[in-house]
């Protein structure tokens, strides 16, 4: 028997274009002589399709699509994920499916067992979890189906759930697993992904083809990186990363397995090509072509000019650098050699002029008053308005440039240096932004060295280093990925050895911040846990405010 897998980039609510796309590979494992070809979860409408569910046209033309596959399903099984009406009153209105199509019929359903709700997921707002567990035969074989999270909870050792699918399964001696999953990216998730894969094979002793996602929905990224395991627990095959994959597989040379044949996983690798296909499919998806971002010469806007840059073409980013009287020489000719070898169009709009107007104008109402972070903040919202001037005009949209660091502190500007329409390095901490700079220079200068080696400032005022308000960023960043990644109190964290004044005010830093977070552009999200819809704090609260 021969297994394809059709690892794709699906477009959310795009179903003749999601279908066509299927189509075109049933098509392609025609020719390859396969068996059976496997989508990924929730395909015929893309994932994550939140609130849409609940429209009865988009479960209508959801229902049409795999009518149509099924129509295709002519010497061929077709398994694709869609969602499914619940036929029972009571419970949610919808499952989360396989369908199993063959000569042009749906010849077996198996729903979604485990539906989370950690994290970035929301699955039981929408989804019935399913309470049958059935295997299909055909051709001989005998086939489990499954849908991502099911074949998470190995054994039931997982507490968040009260059941394991494969185990209500593997007493009807299926010979291999088919798992459907749309597995968003974070630079943790390759290794995960193995492990739990690895783990089913080793309790059920059978192969298993796992089918991904590729491309990106906005803030959650998907890496693709679908697998097939043999019974031996070798990888005999790893799939591309970010990219569409169609390959087929022989269920007995896999069975035989072997072969280990997993991908590297450099952690830089994978951010930075993860950041590169969210800024791709932000733009490509909503029809956007040209992004435009501040360039200030500082570590954190080269980053991010030269994802976009990767990302859209050179000729589709624009940079703007608008220097002040407190901006050093040095920061305006990084800026401008930058742009220069990324071959990018660049523009320098000094603020002096008109941040000396505002202060003017402001000179009588702060009679008295000394300089401090409002005269600062005002330079970034100046900044703020002549890039929305040029997005507004020229049709090219901004791109946010703080770092994880800074919007975990709330070192930024409302309406300033935090506007735009999508946060390109807001899941990068500061210490990793220098990394990933480190690594874009790999095969040669890109970013200037100066940009890296110099000492990180905002420039606001004379002779101003982020270290004049915030520790070392190494000592910082480690506190923060204790508090956001690993959720850890402030006894914990000061049991590390940190000082506890100095993590109690990070912490609450943290915290008073959040009001800003919820007022920023999408982060793309590349670490277990993102700034956005997968870390839900209140605004209002005490605890450590």
């Amino acid at each position: 028997m021969k297994i394809t897998l059709a690892q794709l980039n699906f477009l959310i609510g795009d179903f003749e274009g999601n279908t066509d796309k299927m189509l075109a590979a049933v098509a392609q494992a025609k020719k390859e002589k396969s068996d059976i070809i496997v989508f990924p979860e929730l395909s015929v409408c893309g994932y994550p399709p939140r609130d849409f569910l609940e429209f009865d046209d988009f479960i209508a033309k959801s229902e049409a699509a795999v009518i149509k596959l099924a129509k295709a399903a002519q010497d061929i099984a077709i398994v694709v994920g869609s969602p499914v009406k619940n036929p029972v009153v009571e419970g949610k209105d919808l499952y989360n499916s396989a369908l199993f199509l063959v000569e042009g019929k749906i010849k077996h359903i198996q729903h979604k067992t485990l539906l989370p709700t950690y994290d970035v997921f929301d699955e039981y707002r929408y989804f019935e979890t399913a309470t049958e567990w059935n295997i299909v035969e055909y051709k001989g074989k005998r086939i489990a189906l499954t849908v991502c999270e099911d074949i998470w909870n190995i054994g039931n050792e997982n507490p968040l759930y009260r059941v394991c699918p494969m185990d209500e399964m593997i007493d009807q001696k299926p010979d291999f697993i088919l798992n459907l999953s749309a597995s968003p990216f974070s630079y943790k998730q390759a290794n995960t992904r193995i492990h739990i894969i690895k783990a089913n094979v080793e309790r059920y002793k059978i192969p298993v083809f796992y089918v991904n996602y590729a491309g990106a929905q906005t803030e959650l990224i998907f890496d693709g990186g679908s697998l097939v395991v043999s019974p031996d627990g070798k990888v005999f095959d790893e799939m591309n990363y970010f990219a569409e994959s169609i390959k087929t597989y022989d269920l007995e040379q896999v069975t035989e397995g072997g072969k280990d044949r997993p991908q590297p996983k450099n952690k830089m690798t994978l951010i930075h090509d993860a950041l590169v296909t969210g800024v791709r499919d932000y733009f490509g998806k909503l029809g956007f072509e040209k992004a435009i971002l501040g360039l200030s010469g500082g570590i954190d806007s080269a980053v991010t000019a030269v994802i976009a840059a990767r990302a859209l073409g050179a000729d589709n980013v624009r940079l703007v650098l608008m220097p002040s009287q407190y901006s050093s020489d040095h920061s305006v000719n990084d800026a401008r050699e930058l742009a220069v070898n990324l071959g990018c169009q660049y523009d320098i709009v000094p603020i002096e002029e008109v941040y000396q107007s505002y202060m003017q104008s402001l000179k009588p109402h702060f009679w008295g008053k000394e300089f401090n972070v409002t005269e600062e903040n005002l330079q970034a919202r100046i900044r703020g308005m002549f890039l929305m001037a040029f997005s507004n005009k020229f049709g090219n949209i901004l791109l946010n440039t703080s770092n994880k660091s800074e919007m975990a502190v709330g070192y930024g500007t409302l309406y300033g240096d935090m506007c735009g329409g999508l946060s390109v390095i807001g899941d990068v901490y500061k210490t990793e932004v220098f990394e990933l700079a480190r690594y874009m220079n790999k095969d040669g200068e890109v970013i200037p060295e100066n940009t890296i080696t110099k000492p990180p400032s905002a420039e606001l005022r004379p002779d101003q280093k982020d270290s004049d308000s915030l520790p070392d960023y190494a000592i910082l960043d480690e506190i923060l990925h204790l508090y956001i990644e690993e959720r850890q109190g402030p006894k914990e964290i000061t049991a590390r050895g940190f000082d506890e004044k100095l993590v109690k005010r990070v912490l609450r830093l943290t915290n008073i911040n959040e009001f800003k977070r919820h007022q920023t552009a999408p982060v793309l999200r590349v670490s277990p846990k993102a700034f956005g819809m997968g870390r839900r704090l209140p605004i209002v609260g005490k605890y450590l405010a």
